[in-house]
């Protein structure tokens, strides 16, 4: 009897053990779950609805890298009058801007700025708390075009130059900071009342090869071409042989073309044209180091400075 009795305690204590154990264990599943769900965020969701945007967004909605270094302000004197398209950075990968065209009258700059979608009631130039303490006057709405987007008509104080700009989300009605650069770079030619960058032909370089120290920038910072650069000079027109740290880059575009390189002791040669020295030339590349082709932004800056004449 006495072994009856211990055994069963024995059975007893076990059961409540294990029951304390199981009750712990859901306990502590139940936290992290509740965990979880308080900072978790559909990735998929986010980058294709702006409208989710909730609290979490200022948190967890990827940012992006705007302008670049060294950038200095273009004002609207720097510009002939006209209407130009016009690409703009965002710092919020939720703030898509499908489109953009620049209004220059010589004096002052405006921007559309059109968006495909109807996930933003309001915009306002300044900051998230500015915006919120704002009179309703100084919110700018949009209008639609014949498509269905969703246009913002802004002052734009300089290109080249990071702007604050606050969204209302229509879903939320609670505001988000954005940082704004329209590029001046995307801008043609014939928009600029004086010349940008230098040429082969106004620094008065003769047909033959020369060398020009040459930097890049843009995309993650890793990626890196050789310098100086091997430049051949032909009737005033210049093209760079373009050498990256590695052969993973099967397309560069320069001035709107396509360039295919040639792999040589594992690096890709591009030879593109210089649109201009001294100047932050845009380009894109195209890399296979990812899973999936990936096209990135660059700029190419070659310092006319430190041109050389081959031998």
């Amino acid at each position: 009897m006495k072994k009856l009795i211990i055994t069963l305690s024995l059975l007893a204590a076990l059961s409540l053990a294990s029951c304390g154990g199981q009750e712990a264990s859901s306990e502590k599943e139940s936290s992290q779950s509740s965990a979880s769900e308080e900072v978790s965020e559909d990735p998929k969701e986010s980058a294709e609805d702006p409208s989710s945007e909730g609290s979490a967004e200022h948190a967890t909605a990827p940012q992006n890298e705007v302008g670049f270094e060294g950038m200095e302000a273009v004002t609207a004197d720097a510009l002939n009058m006209g209407n130009y398209y016009i690409t703009v950075d965002s710092s919020s990968s939720m703030f898509k801007i499908a489109d953009c065209v620049l209004h220059a009258d010589g004096e002052s700059l405006t921007a559309d700025i059109i968006i495909d979608s109807k996930s933003y009631d309001a915009l306002f130039m300044g900051t998230e708390d500015e915006a919120a303490a704002a009179d309703q006057s100084q919110l700018i709405t949009y209008t639609e075009n014949e498509s269905g987007q969703s246009v913002f008509t802004v002052p734009v104080e300089a290109l080249d130059k990071e702007i604050q700009c606050a969204a209302l989300s229509a879903k939320k009605q609670e505001w988000y900071d954005r940082t704004l650069v329209f590029r001046a770079d995307s801008l043609p030619d014939t928009a600029f009342k004086e010349a940008r960058y230098a040429t082969a032909e106004s620094l008065g370089l003769e047909d033959g090869e020369y060398t020009a120290q040459v930097e890049l920038e843009g995309g993650s910072g890793k990626a890196s071409v050789e310098s100086p650069a091997k430049i051949t000079v032909e009737g005033g027109r210049a093209v760079a042989q373009i050498i990256w740290s590695s052969d993973k880059y099967d397309l560069m575009v320069a001035g709107y073309l396509e360039y295919s390189p040639e792999i040589k002791d594992g690096h890709s040669v591009f030879e593109i044209p210089v649109t201009g020295f001294d100047y932050r030339m845009p380009v894109q590349a195209e890399t296979t180091a990812m899973s999936e082709p990936h096209m990135i932004d660059y700029t190419l800056y070659f310092d006319s400075s430190t041109i050389e004449k081959c031998d």
